[in-house]
């Protein structure tokens, strides 16, 4: 497979993460090398292990991924607009110089948040049934490992900047990613 079309997968893959990346830097009072770490390793491990998964499941159980397909968009509109609107409910409910009591890089929303953004990497591990997958997953999760750490600090740059309203844009931004990938695969069927 070529080099160049599985950069560009993995930046595609990865855009949604970054996204997230950015809506979790927002919401925290105060970047650490700790926040980053966490939220780098986790979202480019997930990125990583699940094409890896859709690959071993296409092909092995590949009647059944298309029983999968159709409930994933629901999983992420869920998770997405539950996550989105904690930060939301944080927002309004919190002291203004408190922007966030909750920590997204730790804990479930750390595992949720992972599993969200890497849900289709699984479907791509699916796609890439004719190549070995090692290579393009590793790419991938470096591409969003890397991506992630930017958007992370780029958000916590925001925050700073918009001091209450970040977590608000950041909440917002979740929702609408959870919404995007619900309408796009509720007009594609």
């Amino acid at each position: 497979m070529n080099i160049w079309l599985v950069i560009g997968i993995a930046l595609g893959l990865s855009m949604d993460a970054f996204a997230v990346a950015v809506a979790t830097g927002l919401a925290l009072p105060a970047l650490t090398v700790r926040h980053i770490f966490r939220l780098a390793f986790h979202f480019g491990l997930f990125q990583f292990m699940m094409p890896i998964l859709g690959w071993y499941a296409g092909h092995t159980v590949a009647e059944h991924i298309q029983l999968s397909k159709l409930y994933h968009h629901w999983i992420i509109f869920v998770l997405l607009v539950f996550i989105g609107g904690k930060m939301l409910w944080n927002a309004y409910t919190s002291h203004p110089s408190n922007r966030s009591r909750t920590d997204p890089t730790r804990g479930l929303s750390l595992i949720a948040l992972s599993i969200v953004t890497s849900l289709d990497a699984l479907a791509a591990g699916i796609a890439l049934l004719q190549v070995s997958i090692w290579i393009p997953s590793v790419i991938i999760g470096i591409i969003a490992g890397t991506l992630t750490a930017v958007g992370i600090v780029f958000g916590s740059r925001l925050g700073d900047r918009f001091g209450h309203w970040a977590e608000i844009i950041g909440g917002i931004v979740l929702i609408g990613i959870g919404a995007q990938a619900l309408v796009s695969h509720l007009t594609a069927s």
